[in-house]
């Protein structure tokens, strides 16, 4: 049997795997060598400037927005000890959602860069407004965090629902947002989102062992010495961080978050301290997978990566509930 730091070479290596090949695969393929020669020294020619303007940055955003939802994901579960949750249960993709509806429709904004902000600020406040109700009066609980959520995100829906259906062109744009996707993500996209993404990453990894106390129990963390208000509110605003900037970027991905912490504890068991690196390695692997399938499904269309992962991560979820029990947290 693997050691759990042997699976996270493993995993590491497929994740390398999984980037070459979104770099080399798409509507026109572009030789191995060729990708290998325009990574180190663009000569100029039309499939160097393919992988280098087009590529290169649709793959390093795949890498970051997957390991993002991987880490939001394994945090949300943890946070609020189900096994079913997933990022938006904090009504972060809700509150993006409603921002960007509400862009479009009353701003007249049509792209990604135009409306990253508006995402990434929607994405904030709603988790906000969710850890001020969960927590008012009180220490926010996992049950009281869950319920505030689901109520938000009820109301975010139901107005981004009535925008859409009040405003013909805020429906065509949001159409193409609301699918999850990482075509026609440049450059700029990244680079307005990366910061949030990487300090978030590194917050989520740095509440491993902090998330392992309290699994134990509130009364136990506390004697233990966890600060549960201290913890849960990083976590969350680790949360906010990393899927407010994913689903800014790249638009509400489905069954990444919810999935991949699952296939994550069933190979290496609830530590957090191994639970949170192999999802931030998993879950860029089954994002970029499903962006290649999406390239390669439907020529000379694409099929946006959303979608695709839709597609995999129910019968992936389904076999794993199935053949075992749903990990407990």
């Amino acid at each position: 049997m693997l050691s759990r730091s042997t699976g996270l070479v493993l995993c590491l290596a497929a994740l390398v795997g999984c980037a070459l090949l979104s770099v080399a695969v798409g509507a026109r393929s572009v030789p191995l060598s060729t990708v290998l020669e325009a990574l180190w020294s663009s000569d100029g020619s039309y499939d160097a400037l393919v992988v280098a303007q087009q590529r290169v940055p649709r793959t390093v955003l795949g890498v970051l927005v997957g390991a993002a939802l991987g880490l939001a994901g394994a945090l949300m579960q943890s946070l609020t000890r189900n096994p079913l949750a997933d990022p938006g249960l904090l009504g972060v993709n809700s509150g993006a959602a409603a921002a960007v509806v509400s862009a479009i429709a009353f701003l007249g904004l049509t792209g990604p860069l135009e409306y990253v902000w508006f995402a990434f600020g929607g994405a904030a406040v709603a988790a906000l407004v969710v850890y001020g109700l969960g927590s008012s009066g009180r220490a926010a609980g996992p049950v009281r965090l869950a319920l505030a959520g689901t109520a938000i995100s009820a109301v975010l829906v139901a107005y981004t629902y009535a925008v859409q259906l009040a405003d013909d062109k805020a429906l065509d744009q949001f159409r193409f947002w609301i699918v999850g996707g990482l075509a026609g993500r440049d450059m700029d996209v990244l680079v307005r989102v990366a910061p949030f993404l990487v300090v978030g990453i590194l917050v989520a990894l740095f509440l491993a062992r902090p998330l392992n106390v309290i699994a134990l129990g509130d009364e136990t963390g506390r004697a233990l010495g966890a600060n549960l208000g201290r913890v849960r509110l990083t976590a969350a605003a680790a949360i906010t961080l990393l899927c407010g900037a994913a689903t800014a970027a790249a638009g509400p991905f489905s069954f990444i978050g919810l999935t991949v912490p699952h296939i994550a504890r069933s190979l290496v068991g609830a530590d957090q301290r191994w639970v949170l690196p192999y999802s931030a390695l998993l879950a860029p692997c089954l994002l970029l997978g499903a962006d290649v399938v999406g390239r390669v499904v439907l020529p000379p269309s694409e099929l946006e990566a959303g979608l695709v992962t839709a597609f995999l991560g129910a019968p992936v979820f389904i076999a794993l509930v199935r053949g075992r029990k749903v990990a407990q947290l």
